[in-house]
């Protein structure tokens, strides 16, 4: 039988005598670094919530009142949480407990914290409590 002949090749990386350099220098002058885009874009992400017409009505009628700081610090935290996973979550404030969409960040329903405590929360997978 015939075998055909093979050549060895060698096992070492041909390699150039002098390493090329790569200049950024051209390519990133006068642009901001990744790190700097990337906590902008972070920073930009909305907080902002949602409210339900249904949530709205439950908010007047009970006379619950949350100021503009406050839906921040809960818009904050419901992003968190969104991030970590978490779909419907139980907000608790100084005066109200909240039950919140974090994957639509939507506020769904409202109650005072006297309400609150007589119920039982279900189909709930985390809860946020923002003083």
């Amino acid at each position: 039988m015939d075998r055909p002949i093979f050549s060895q090749v060698p096992l070492h990386p041909i390699t150039s005598k002098q390493p090329i350099q790569v200049s950024n220098s051209k390519t990133n002058a006068g642009k901001a670094p990744f790190s700097e885009h990337l906590n902008k874009a972070i920073s930009k992400q909305s907080t902002k919530l949602t409210i339900s017409k249904h949530a709205s009505e439950r908010l007047r009628q009970r006379g619950i009142q949350i100021d503009s700081s406050q839906w921040n610090k809960i818009g904050q935290r419901v992003s968190e949480a969104k991030n970590k996973g978490i779909n419907e979550s139980l907000v608790i404030v100084k005066n109200a407990a909240l039950i919140v969409s974090a994957k639509n960040e939507t506020v769904i329903t409202a109650m005072n914290l006297q309400e609150a405590s007589e119920q039982i929360f279900t189909n709930i997978n985390g809860a946020i409590i923002v003083n």
